[in-house]
């Protein structure tokens, strides 16, 4: 279990349930932004879009995801992140419901932007309780387990939508994947208030600047890695669906069973890496050694899998999307689990606001790229070439920028 503690640190100590519950949180985070994507063949016809329309729409949920990132990554260290993050499911849920009744382009678009205000919370809240109360040997699995929440998400999203879809339209979709949301909030307001306190963290006394975050040569080089990552994972997560019925012909149930077959394998990685990690590191191995090392291994497979995916026939572009999902895997739980470290709980949920924004502008440029390369050249090679050289530039930010990344001493004692 997560729940062991050193035997002279009981405050570093973050309890099964509430990482299980971070990774819900994720889960729903993901499966209710990844329901457009789903449907948008469907959403595409009905509301007669075209494919650069599509592309705006998957692109204005992180115009305000992204860009709030460094807002919400303040309030996690102001605010109670039990009732932070409760407000943020709370709205996304509301938006995921109200999709339902979008008449149009632009009142898609503004739920969308809704949408994204709700969850830029989730990544910084997590980072405070992940990086205040879990050691630095149990990082890894704590944050492979909210990866497989971040995998999860697609998968039953896609799964369980594509059949929604099929069976009761897109609009009830939303309406129901907005709904069963809220179910979370019960649980999570349950949780007793110690098992979520993070006065270890320094609270807003002793929170790092920004200022001197952005003057970290660390976090520019994480940011940069982090977006590379993304954007070949936003391309797949967007634009996935589309490909396949556009481009392989094939019908909405087949589709979903494939593209749920990625995310699928995408949480079993995750939640393997994130334990060897940490293996890895009770061993002896320095910790950012671990966690490039992972990182590196990640990129460099999912730019393969984006470069053949380019040309590949059907089968092949099967093969190379579901071997994509492994390597998605392998980088999840380490991308949050090394800069955490690397931040400490004075700067974590701060760093991770600002990590989250630049790497989430891989969220607004990937869909919009796609969409106006895919109409103006007619296929999708060159859309995947893009995010292949993207995603290896990634690896070489991880291998020879990060490699020796240590934990931070800010000795700081005020704002």
């Amino acid at each position: 279990m997560l729940s062991h503690a050193g035997p002279t640190d009981d405050s570093r100590h973050i309890r099964g349930a509430v990482v299980l519950l971070l990774a819900a949180a994720v889960f729903i985070n993901y499966a209710d932004r990844g329901v457009l994507a789903t449907a948008s063949p469907l959403i595409k016809t009905t509301l007669h879009l075209s494919n650069s329309q599509i592309g705006v729409l998957l692109s204005a949920f992180f115009w305000s995801y992204a860009l709030l990132q460094p807002l919400a990554g303040w309030l996690s260290q102001r605010l109670d992140v039990r009732l932070l993050l409760a407000g943020g499911l709370l709205l996304w849920a509301t938006a995921t419901a109200l999709s339902s009744l979008a008449a149009g382009f632009v009142s898609l678009l503004v739920l969308r932007v809704l949408l994204g205000l709700g969850e830029s919370v989730t990544y910084p809240c997590c980072a405070m309780l992940l990086a205040s109360r879990a050691l630095e040997a149990e990082r890894g699995r704590a944050n492979g387990f909210v990866g497989v929440g971040q995998a999860l998400g697609p998968t039953i999203g896609t799964l369980l939508g594509g059949l929604a879809i099929q069976s009761v339209g897109w609009r009830a979709t939303f309406a129901v994947f907005g709904v069963l949301s809220l179910i979370w909030l019960v649980p999570w307001l349950r949780v007793p208030r110690a098992d979520l306190d993070l006065t270890e963290a320094g609270g807003a006394a002793s929170a790092v600047p920004y200022r001197r975050l952005l003057s970290e040569r660390t976090l520019w080089l994480a940011s940069a890695g982090h977006f590379a990552s993304n954007y070949s994972y936003y391309v797949v997560i967007g634009w996935m669906p589309l490909y396949l019925v556009q481009s392989h012909g094939l019908g909405i149930r087949i589709m979903a069973g494939l593209a749920s077959g990625v995310y699928a394998l995408q949480a079993l990685s995750a939640a393997v890496a994130g334990v060897v990690s940490d293996r890895m590191i009770r061993r002896g191995i320095a910790p950012s050694v671990v966690r490039t090392g992972f990182l590196v291994a990640g990129l460099l497979g999912s730019g393969a899998s984006m470069l053949l995916c380019a040309y590949a026939s059907t089968p092949l572009a099967v093969c190379c999307l579901l071997v994509s999902g492994i390597f998605f895997g392998i980088q999840s739980p380490c991308l949050m689990a090394l800069s955490q470290s690397v931040a400490g709980p004075q700067a974590a949920g701060r760093w991770i606001g600002l990590q989250n924004l630049i790497a989430n502008l891989a969220g607004v440029a990937a869909p919009l790229a796609t969409g106006l390369i895919v109409d103006r050249s007619g296929s999708f090679a060159l859309a995947f070439l893009l995010a292949a050289v993207v995603t290896a530039s990634g690896a070489l930010v991880y291998g020879l920028g990060l490699r020796g990344a240590h934990p931070i001493n800010w000795r700081v004692t005020s704002i």
